[in-house]
């Protein structure tokens, strides 16, 4: 409530704050929060997405940039998520992003995603318009195991990938 600015919690929107995971998990505590759709958590201390709990079910938008995430486990309990930014982790394996069935944004820029044949888990999202993957290092290169190609194109591998992608690195996807 303090950190809220209201008694009630139900009129809860928008949450933004830092925490820390590695001593206390966060639990449930989206069941205090039930029209919660904003939650900004960037520069926090997460040692795991399911430290957010299951409760959050009804989120539209989520920030953990620089949270020190390695994996995305547990993001499939965010149903609703409309828009991702999980920027400046260590996220390599987009696997579980194949779930979120309503993401429209996501913000992956400056992870650690190595291989280019980790992109088809995001055809899965049949409503992802906006993706960000600048700073990865399939940007320069299809594979970690790769020599770097000059006839490589990061941007066209992408859209082969993804089809129905608006918007690749802030610029229309169409332009390679």
């Amino acid at each position: 409530k303090i950190l809220a600015g209201v008694d009630d919690l139900q009129q809860v929107k928008f949450l933004e704050m830092r925490v820390d995971t590695r001593e206390i998990s966060l639990g449930n505590f989206g069941v205090h929060l039930p029209n919660l759709r904003e939650l900004k958590l960037n520069n926090s201390l997460l040692v795991s997405v399911r430290d957010l709990g299951t409760s959050l079910s009804h989120l539209r938008v989520l920030w953990m940039a620089r949270c020190g995430l390695t994996d995305l486990d547990g993001i499939s309990s965010f149903s609703s998520l409309k828009e991702l930014y999980i920027a400046y982790n260590n996220i390599s394996d987009l696997s579980q992003l194949t779930w979120l069935d309503h993401l429209e944004v996501l913000d992956l820029e400056g992870n650690n995603i190595e291989d280019i044949n980790e992109i088809q888990y995001l055809q899965l999202c049949c409503k992802l318009s906006h993706l960000t993957m600048e700073g990865n290092l399939i940007c320069l290169k299809p594979n970690a195991e790769s020599a770097e190609d000059t006839d490589y194109n990061y941007r066209a591998e992408v859209k082969k990938l993804i089809p129905h992608l608006k918007y690749l690195d802030r610029i229309p996807a169409s332009q390679t």
